[in-house]
Parts: C-alpha cells; sequence; structure tokens
C-alpha cells in the first residue's frame, strides 16, 4: 500500500523484495525543478522458470495516481531468469507531473507469470538531476554519425565482471577478455563522457565439446548512468563463435533527451554506462556447464566536451561526470578489476526500514547484495 511506503533518497542504493502475486511500493519526495530517476533491479531464484514475456514494471506516479512514467523490461526469447532492470523518472518541465510534494514508486511483476509466485529480490537505486541555468536545445541533434563503428583490434587483456551493477568492473576502450558460465550474468561500466560515443561488441568463443543450437543465447544490453535501458543485442549459439553488436548510439549530449527513438533519448548524460552480458542457462543443456570465452569490443570515440550548465549538484554527485584517479589510470576503474574473483560480497550500509518485506528497504553499501548464481551446480557468478 502507499501509506506503507518506505522513502527513497536520492543518491543512495537500497535492497528490497518483489512478492510474486502483488505491488511494492516506494516514495519520492521532490522539488518541482529537477528530474528525478529511479530503477529496480529483479533478480529471481537462478532455477525459476520464467517465460519471455514476464518481468518487471516500474512505474512513477503523482499523489493522484497520475502516471508519470512507466517501463516494463521482460526476461526475453531466452527465458533464462537473470537480474533484469526496468527504470522510471519524473521530469521537470513537461505537462504533467511537475508540482513539488511526494511521488510512488510501483514495483510489479509482469507477463504472463510461468514461475511459482516466489518474492525475487531487488535493487533500488534513485538520482536527482538538477534544472539548467538557462533554456538549452529542445530538439535532439538529427546530425551524429549513425554508421556501424568498427571494433577496437588490440590485443586483449583480461578483466574479470563483476556480479552486478554495483560491482561491476570498469572497462576503458580496448579489447577485455573474460569467462562466462550458463545462465550468468556479469556486469562492467564503461566511463562516456559529454560530446562522447560509444559502441561495444560482445564475442562468444567456441565451444570444446557438445552439439546442437540455442537460438537466443548470449544477450548484451546497455544501460545509462541511471540504469535506464539504453539498447541490447541477442544472437543463438551452435558451439561456433557468435558475435553481438550493439547498434550505433549517438554521441552523449543533454538535448538527447527530446528524441522520439529510446535508445538516442538514453544517450542524454555523461558518466558511467554499464554493458550487462547474459549467457542462457539452455546453453548448458547442449554444451556442458563448462565456462566459455567472453571477448568484449569497446570503443569510445571522439574528445570530450564541456556538459550543460546545471543549476546545482547531482545527486549523488558527480553521476553525471567522468573522474579520472582509478586504479589502472582510467575513471572509475574498481571492484572486480584485478581478472581475479567478482569484487566480493556486498555489506550493508544502514539498518532495514520496517524489515525485509514487500516495499521495505535496507541502504546497500560497498559491494552488491546478492551474487547472481549459475543454474547449474548452483556456484555463486
Amino acid at each position: 500500500m502507499t501509506t506503507d511506503a518506505a522513502r527513497l533518497e536520492p543518491g543512495s542504493t537500497y535492497r528490497s523484495t518483489l512478492p510474486g502475486n502483488g505491488e511494492a511500493y516506494y516514495r519520492l519526495v521532490l522539488d518541482a525543478t529537477s528530474n528525478a530517476y529511479v530503477s529496480a533491479t529483479a533478480v529471481p531464484d537462478p532455477d525459476a522458470t520464467v517465460s519471455a514475456i514476464e518481468g518487471i514494471r516500474v512505474s512513477v506516479q503523482d499523489a493522484d495516481g497520475r502516471s508519470c512514467s512507466s517501463e516494463t523490461t521482460t526476461f526475453g526469447a531466452a527465458r533464462s531468469p537473470h537480474p533484469i532492470a526496468a527504470s522510471g523518472s519524473r521530469e521537470a518541465g513537461g505537462s504533467r507531473c511537475q508540482a513539488a510534494g511526494t511521488y510512488y514508486v510501483v514495483v510489479e511483476r509482469a507477463g504472463t507469470t510461468d514461475s511459482a509466485p516466489a518474492d525475487w529480490e531487488l535493487e533500488l537505486t534513485a538520482v536527482q538531476e538538477p534544472g539548467l541555468a538557462r533554456a538549452g536545445a529542445t530538439e535532439a541533434p538529427q546530425d551524429w554519425d549513425s554508421a556501424t563503428p568498427a571494433p577496437p583490434t588490440v590485443e586483449p587483456q583480461r578483466r574479470r565482471g563483476g556480479s552486478g551493477f554495483t560491482t561491476a568492473a570498469s572497462l576503458e576502450q580496448g579489447v577485455w577478455t573474460d569467462d562466462i558460465a550458463p545462465g550468468q550474468t556479469l556486469f562492467y561500466e564503461v566511463p562516456v563522457d559529454w560530446g562522447q560515443q560509444v559502441s561495444a561488441t560482445a564475442e562468444l568463443g567456441t565451444a570444446t565439446g557438445g552439439s546442437g543450437y540455442v537460438s537466443s543465447a548470449l544477450d548484451v544490453s546497455l544501460y545509462n548512468p541511471v540504469r535506464a535501458f539504453v539498447a541490447d543485442k541477442g544472437v543463438g549459439y551452435d558451439g561456433k563463435q557468435r558475435t553481438a553488436a550493439l547498434a550505433a548510439l549517438p554521441p552523449v549530449e543533454h538535448a538527447n533527451r527530446h528524441s522520439f527513438t529510446g535508445r538516442v533519448s538514453a544517450m542524454r548524460f555523461a558518466g558511467s554506462y554499464h554493458l550487462v552480458v547474459h549467457l542462457s542457462a539452455e546453453v548448458a543443456e547442449e554444451f556442458g556447464d563448462g565456462p566459455l570465452g567472453l571477448t568484449l569490443r569497446v570503443g569510445v570515440k571522439g574528445d570530450a566536451q564541456r556538459g550543460p550548465d546545471y543549476v546545482g549538484e547531482s545527486v549523488p554527485e558527480g553521476v553525471f561526470a567522468v573522474r579520472g584517479g582509478g586504479p589502472g589510470g582510467f575513471p572509475g576503474a574498481g571492484a572486480g578489476d584485478t581478472g581475479e574473483g567478482n569484487g566480493g560480497d556486498g555489506i550493508m550500509a544502514a539498518v532495514a526500514v520496517g524489515g525485509i518485506g514487500a516495499g521495505s528497504v535496507i541502504l546497500v553499501g560497498l559491494g552488491v547484495w546478492v551474487a547472481v548464481a549459475r543454474r547449474r551446480g548452483g556456484v555463486a557468478g
């Protein structure tokens, strides 16, 4: 119920649960001039059975129940249980949801429910973006280079992916290798500044045994700095090397938000963009449980440009900026960067609000609160 909704503070990350047959409610207290973004990542049990159209829906509503935005994300054709994220927003300057006050975030199951009605774990984040000091462009740029970029061909480096958004391994432009097991999901982040274009290609290596064909085996998705979906690409697998390349994306511009094309509108911020790679659990049935080789070719094209003149700071501060100083000589390097392990399990930085029930939250500190298990053998990713 909205009367029991736990409050989400911009700049924080929370753990919660989503019931199998109901909604989870949260609330945001917003001013009239800032944009607010909230993302929910659902993690089903790795042994769950899910359908292609099953997933989660996130809605943001005002105090009178009017919708500000909503988004639905499903498990897709792979029908493989893995973390999925959906987001919602309240954008200032529009025709609705403009008043200061309390807004509600509703997270619910979507689509046909093939899995048992068990609770799913949730990770939620809230981000606040200030308004502009002066009016900016009201149309998205139309003249960007939409040609498919050539992937990098430099010598690869080993980089171990994280088990969640919070422990994503940081990547710069280059070629990176990892291993991925059936049912596993790996997370990486790429710093992209204002005016820069990001591109990414994921290559799944050859199998050492087995035969057959999995129609939706490998999926690579890109999320922006507020964990809103940008684009994805999936491919089948027959034991030979296969490549999944994201469609061309525009340079990061504040004005991209005015586009009616989702993958353009989502490229509205500088900051850390997240690559999420999932290998379907069905691959194990044809080619065995052992991990397969994964190669990521990441490009960041163009010189960094001056960003928009914001009125005040974002919350959390610096989320829409690229900062240097991380290990390895590029921005944001952190957990999972050494080539070994997944960055470790998370730690709790605050006490629970009302217990761990639907709609209640725990503040999450460093790391991630759940390691994504491989579907077979129960080995943590």
